[in-house]
């Protein structure tokens, strides 16, 4: 059925009428996704390096433009856990996780997406995530869980997670911390743990994520699980520590000095361009050629924070109080101290330390909507973030329409990818303004979505309603909300999308496709966290594995197997036809990638029967002709003629044999060359040929098994 004109720019307004019924599912639907969607979109937005409050901004507006504008009626679009970690790990070299820098960079990332999706939509390109071969997603999935996952230990444990260009090198150093662990934060995780997959199993239709959350709020505020104090440098007595803090805040300094010097040349450099010439030109590129000494520099410098973050975190103290009640922090408590309390190092700005004697949390969420701002545009970045943009828009869109077809299968709707495309490319686009990072369609609140029965996307419209509530009234409670049930919320979810047994079906069915995942699976992680060039590998491999088959087709010698079919006389350790005729099949395309490959078939088969007569060519297979094949099939028939060897085929399909009409080879082959089918050309070869004696294969063949053979060539 054409879909109506107002229709195709205005898909929702596919939803009407609406009926009671449908409405009241809706809504329901929609209040118990934002049961899950709440918690989840915190969680998200602190793995993609962000305050929670972001995962709170991508929930709204992008979630509304998404329903509006898609062609699912139940996907469900938002953060998810895997873009969320592709834009930390995109953004992690040019900027520091929660700084203003970091945030501005995410919401240009989310706008990046969101227009290369909106391309792909409108120019029907979907067609490119065809690249993403199944080992290939499988592999880059499993990897990306673990990397995922095993990010958000450090919250578990309660020690922090210096962030470098090595993901395993980092991972490495949240072990050697172990010993260090912060104790009640590890219990509060393991709580929700129990708690989250307990409900799943027993009492499946509770929110155990959400009930996880208001328990661990309200225990938490309960207990005092923050406990944070700020004192100054000279306050701390421990003069290692000391040094150590006073060096962790001068570099600090530095970096933010010369991130200050780079963005200024990048707008004097600007500027020049826009000065227009040779001149201004020759002037940007002196300035820009600045930029890679800033850039090691700045580099050095987070190398020496993260050593410096390790130590300092390693390092305890106690605080004595002084006669004018003043407090000071030693390596040793006090004696008869009341206060016990072991603090470590939580971070320092200008002068003045955070210790923290107890686990992170939450904290200040910003109450309000998010305004209307143009996101910042760092023009000397775009090219750097494009491949990575790219990666996370086809990932994106993948996940988004696998999980709108999978829905499909149950609800009969059809889906329209390149609308979805275009829907979701305009949610992040439209989010970009709203303070939103990069989102895309969520498979775990979408089928929360359709088991709730939602009608229509009015569903999603409720659960960013839902979410606006929040925003406005209810942030100041959830100040106290533990970083480790978030933590335990993400790896919940990720760990669940590890599969390994699509990889062992597809080493019995393609070991070089299994290979070629399994070698996604190790690249992404040793890329990590620059996790898109992972996936760029496998696809890469993808590709040239397509080539190499594709410049060597299906092609053998055949003969009669007993059954009167035909098969390969090396496989199926045949008997030939005849000495005088030798019947060669290729199941292939003949163009430029295939034409060599033919060629050495050809020859092949000359050397193999010295005295042939014939070269009959199946050419049942043979879909495509292009110049190279029909320049490459004169050349034979001019060097085999030399030799007192005719080269024949069998079968051509009609768009093959039609170019060799059109290019006159038919006619200086001579028509006698081309047979309709093979029987065909069997039968006149044999009556040329009478003294070869045919094998036993061929005395026993029936009418029946001339029919099968034809059906299985």
């Amino acid at each position: 059925m054409k879909t109506p004109p107002l229709e195709t720019f205005f898909p929702f307004l596919r939803w009407f009428p609406m009926t009671k019924e449908t409405l009241r599912a809706d809504i329901i639907a929609g209040l118990t996704v934002a049961l899950v969607l709440i918690p989840q979109s915190m969680a998200y937005a602190s793995l993609a390096g962000l305050p929670v409050v972001y995962g709170l901004y991508a929930s709204f507006v992008p979630v509304i433009v998404a329903s509006l504008w898609g062609s699912s009626s139940q996907l469900h679009t938002g953060p998810v856990a895997m873009l969320s970690l592709m834009s930390a790990a995109a953004l992690i070299p040019f900027a520091t996780p929660g700084s203003e820098t970091f945030i501005a960079l995410s919401v240009m990332l989310a706008l990046m997406v969101g227009i290369l999706r909106l391309l792909l939509g409108l120019f029907s390109l979907g067609a490119l995530v065809n690249l993403l071969s199944s080992p290939v997603i499988v592999g880059f999935t499993n990897a990306a869980a673990l990397i995922i996952g095993l990010s958000q230990l450090n919250k578990v444990l309660g020690v922090p997670f210096p962030r470098t260009e090595n993901y395993l090198a980092d991972l490495w150093r949240v072990l050697t911390q172990i010993p260090d662990l912060h104790w009640p934060t590890l219990g509060f995780a393991l709580g929700a743990v129990a708690l989250i997959l307990g409900l799943r199993k027993w009492k499946p239709n509770l929110p155990g994520v959400l009930i996880a959350v208001l328990l661990g709020t309200v225990i938490s505020a309960a207990v005092g699980l923050e406990q944070k104090v700020k004192v100054s440098i000279d306050q701390i007595a421990d003069p290692t520590v000391r040094e150590m803090l006073e060096k962790y805040d001068d570099g600090q300094r530095k970096i933010a000095i010369l991130t200050t010097k780079m963005t200024e040349l990048e707008k004097r450099a600007s500027a020049e361009e826009r000065e227009g010439g040779a001149k201004g030109a020759g002037k940007a590129t002196k300035t820009r050629a600045l930029l890679p000494v800033l850039e090691y520099q700045r580099g050095m410098e987070k190398k020496k924070l993260i050593g410096l973050n390790v130590d300092l975190h390693h390092a305890t103290l106690y605080a004595h109080k002084q006669a004018d009640g003043t407090l000071r922090f030693f390596s040793q408590p006090a004696k008869d101290a009341e206060d016990q309390r072991r603090w470590r190092f939580a971070g320092v700005k200008n002068g003045v330390v955070t210790l923290s004697a107890g686990g992170d949390v939450v904290g200040v969420i910003p109450k309000g909507l998010p305004s209307f701002q143009v996101p910042e545009i760092h023009w000397s970045l775009l090219l750097s973030l494009l491949p990575a943009a790219l990666v996370m828009a086809l990932i994106g869109f993948m996940e988004a329409t696998s999980i709108s077809k999978a829905i499909a299968t149950s609800t009969g709707e059809r889906v329209d990818t390149s609308k979805e495309l275009i829907g979701q490319g305009l949610a992040n686009i439209a989010g970009s303004f709203f303070g939103s990072y990069t989102v895309s369609g969520s498979f775990s609140r979408s089928a929360v979505a359709a088991r709730a029965g939602a009608k229509t996307g009015l569903f999603a419209i409720v659960s960013a309603l839902a979410v606006v509530l929040v925003l406005l009234f209810f942030t100041d409670y959830l100040y106290h909300l533990p970083q480790a049930v978030l933590a335990v919320i993400v790896m919940i979810a990720v760990f669940g999308l590890i599969r390994i047994e699509p990889l062992i079906r597809a080493w019995k069915v393609d070991r070089a496709g299994a290979l070629i995942g399994i070698t996604t699976f190790f690249a992404t992680l040793i890329v990590a966290p620059a996790i898109a060039n992972g996936i760029l590998i496998g696809i890469a491999l993808t590709v040239a594995n397509c080539l190499v088959r594709s410049m060597k087709p299906r092609a053998e010698i055949v003969a009669r197997k007993p059954d009167g079919t035909l098969g390969g006389i090396r496989v199926h350790h045949l008997k030939p036809l005849s000495r005088k005729f030798v019947p060669v099949r290729f199941d292939g395309p003949l163009t430029f990638s295939t034409v060599a490959y033919f060629e050495d078939i050809i020859l092949e088969a000359c050397a193999d029967f010295p005295d042939a007569k014939v070269i009959l060519i199946i050419g049942s297979g043979i879909n495509e002709l292009d110049a190279s094949g029909e320049e490459k099939i004169r050349e034979l028939h001019q060097r085999l003629k030399k030799l007192g060897i005719k080269l024949m085929f069998s079968g051509l399909k009609y768009q093959v044999r039609r170019l060799l009409e059109k290019g006159g080879l038919i006619d200086e082959m001579g028509r006698d060359a081309f047979v309709s089918d093979k029987e065909t050309a069997f039968r006149r070869l044999m009556q040329e040929y009478p003294n070869e004696e045919p094998d036993e294969a061929s005395e026993d063949k029936t009418t029946d098994a001339k029919v099968k053979a034809s059906e299985s060539v």
